[in-house]
């Protein structure tokens, strides 16, 4: 199993279009054995400590392997929804690790 932990920071007053964007893609973890573990959207008042800009959302998605994930990623349901994303979202970070 592998997992993916996304780090959203969306575009300022672009919410909206990134729920939409969302919730034409999450369903689709499941066509290609993935799982979205954690959808968090965090209060300020969670971060302990930062030195740099805060996500506006934080994923933890699995996959059976990175093939499945590679799928998910060319989808082409998903890639119908990519404007949404390119007018909603400033930047990802994406961090792939496997658990230990």
């Amino acid at each position: 199993m592998i997992y993916y932990t996304q780090l959203i920071f969306i575009k300022p007053e672009y919410e909206q279009e990134f729920h939409a964007f969302e919730e034409q893609v999450l369903p689709l973890l499941k066509d290609h054995n993935g799982e979205l573990v954690y959808r968090i959207r965090p209060d300020k008042s969670a971060f302990i400590e930062s030195s740099r800009e805060l996500p506006y959302e934080i994923h933890l998605v699995t996959f059976n392997s990175k093939a499945d994930f590679e799928r998910y990623k060319v989808d082409p349901k998903r890639l119908e929804s990519m404007e949404m994303k390119n007018k909603s979202v400033e930047k990802i970070v994406l961090i792939e690790g496997v658990a230990l």
